[in-house]
């Protein structure tokens, strides 16, 4: 029995070590951007607004995690939330629903984060639904910027000063690991 327990253990052991491991070869990624949703007095209607270019820094962002990258194996969006800035007693039950999309010089424009049907939340922050996207390459470039499509189902009456925090999930190897 002893003999049969023994490889068992070793085996499940390397698992526990090589997924230690694995996690010792990911981290984070924060960046964060605005955009501006004007007074409009109708709804329903598509409004598609830039963020300004967002610089990655992405090359000392990877050496400060003991990587380059030639050896960025995954980047994906972990988490995006956007928070009304102002108005100060702003919140999102104007929005009907919102669509961001990603891009950077040379690269194709693709869908990342959204919220359909949104219902009225009473909130100024709000936590978007993340698109499994590949988007190494756009992290890597030295700038992107997002392009932000709403529609809204409330008029509103001043501007709507919004900022989106960004969470990317790296996955690298580190040192050959």
């Amino acid at each position: 029995m002893k003999k049969i327990l023994l490889p068992i253990f070793i085996v499940l052991g390397l698992l526990v070590s090589c997924d230690a491991i694995d996690e010792l070869t990911k981290f984070d990624l924060d960046y964060q951007s605005n955009f501006s949703i004007p007074p409009t007095t109708l709804v329903n209607i598509p409004i598609t607004l830039d963020t300004p270019d967002i610089t990655t820094g992405s090359e000392s962002s990877f050496e400060s995690n003991n990587t380059h990258k030639d050896l960025i194996e995954s980047i994906k969006l972990k988490t995006m939330t956007i928070t009304i800035e102002t108005p100060e007693d702003g919140d999102f039950n104007f929005l009907k629903e919102i669509y961001i999309y990603i891009n950077a010089e040379g690269l194709e424009e693709i869908e990342i984060a959204n919220g359909i049907d949104l219902q009225n939340i009473n909130s100024n922050v709000l936590e978007l639904n993340i698109l499994d996207q590949e988007l190494r390459e756009y992290i890597k470039e030295d700038s992107f910027n997002l392009k932000v499509r709403t529609t809204t189902d409330e008029t509103i009456n001043e501007t709507h000063n919004i900022v989106i925090d960004t969470k990317f999930r790296v996955d690298a190897e580190i040192l050959g690991v």
